[in-house]
C-alpha cells in the first residue's frame, strides 16, 4: 500500500503516461530530483513501478506489450529525435525496409523530404506516411493485417519479405536484455522481423531508453546481429559494454526540440 499522497500523485502520473522521465516527474510534482529518485527507488523496491535509465514505467509484462495508442504517447520526444538521427544517415535512393512501431513510424515522418527511396513495410502506418511522399516507392508487404497497430504478420509477409536484398534494415523493438537479446510479444511479428534483418545488408535498430532491460517473451534476435543502435541517452550497465563486444556502433541521438 502506498501512505504517501505525492507517491500516488507519482504513480498516478506515470500510469496516464506509460513511462516518465525522473526530470519530467519532478516538474510535474514540483519537488526535487533528488526527492523523485528517492520515491522511485521506494516504489521499485516494493513492485509498484519499475526503473529503466533515466526514467520509470509501469511494471512489464512478459507476455503483452501495452496498448498501441498509449505506445504512440510513451517517449514522444525521444522517438522524434531518434527518428531524425536516422534518417540523416539515410542516404537518398537507397533501399531499405522498416518494420511495425511506433517508433518505426516516427521516423518514416522524418523521411518525407527524401528523394529515390525504395522501401519496404509491413506497416500499413509507415506506408501511409510515406505515400505522401511523391519521391518515395512505397513497397507494402502481404499477410494478415492487425487491427491494433495496422501492422502486417504471418507467413505470407515472411515470404514476402524474403524476396528482397535491400541496403537497410530499420527496425524496432519491445526490449532489450542483459543477456545480449532483442526481445518481442508477438511471434508473427518476430517472424517479420527477422527476415527483415535476414534480408539487410546493413540492420539499425531505433530504441528509446525505455526499452532497455525491458521484458518480453520471444527472442527476436541477439545484438550481434545489429550494425547500429540509435537511442536517445548513454546506454545503462551492462549494455554499453554488450554492446562494444558485439561490434555494433552506438548512436546518441540529440534531444533537440
Amino acid at each position: 500500500m502506498i501512505a504517501n499522497p505525492r507517491l500516488d500523485l507519482l504513480v498516478d502520473e506515470v500510469r496516464r503516461q506509460g513511462s516518465a522521465s525522473v526530470e519530467a516527474l519532478a516538474d510535474k510534482l514540483g519537488v526535487t530530483l533528488q526527492t523523485v529518485r528517492r520515491d522511485v527507488k521506494q516504489l521499485a523496491q516494493q513492485g509498484v513501478l519499475s526503473r529503466y535509465h533515466g526514467g520509470v514505467r509501469m511494471p512489464a509484462s512478459t507476455t503483452e506489450n501495452i496498448g498501441y495508442v498509449q505506445r504512440q504517447l510513451l517517449n514522444e520526444a525521444a522517438k522524434r529525435s531518434i527518428a531524425r538521427q536516422v534518417a540523416s544517415a539515410i542516404p537518398d535512393g537507397c533501399s531499405l525496409i522498416l518494420n511495425i512501431g511506433t517508433t518505426t513510424e516516427a521516423i518514416a515522418r522524418a523521411l518525407m523530404q527524401h528523394q529515390g527511396l525504395r522501401v519496404i513495410t509491413n506497416s500499413l502506418n509507415v506506408a501511409a506516411i510515406l505515400a505522401d511522399n511523391p519521391e518515395c516507392e512505397v513497397i507494402v508487404a502481404g499477410g494478415v493485417v492487425r487491427s491494433r497497430d495496422h501492422g502486417i504478420v504471418g507467413e505470407t509477409a515472411v515470404d514476402f519479405i524474403r524476396q528482397f536484398r535491400v541496403d537497410i534494415g530499420v527496425i524496432g523493438i519491445s526490449g532489450i536484455e542483459q543477456d545480449g537479446s532483442l526481445r518481442d510479444f508477438d511471434l508473427r511479428e518476430v517472424k517479420v522481423a527477422q527476415s527483415i534483418i535476414a534480408q539487410s545488408r546493413e540492420v539499425w535498430l531505433a530504441a528509446d531508453a525505455s526499452k532497455f532491460d525491458r521484458p518480453a517473451m520471444i527472442e527476436l534476435a541477439r545484438l550481434g546481429q545489429i550494425d547500429v543502435l540509435y537511442t536517445d541517452v548513454e546506454p545503462p550497465a551492462p549494455y554499453a559494454a554488450l554492446l562494444e563486444e558485439a561490434g555494433v556502433r552506438c548512436v546518441i541521438a540529440s534531444r533537440t526540440p
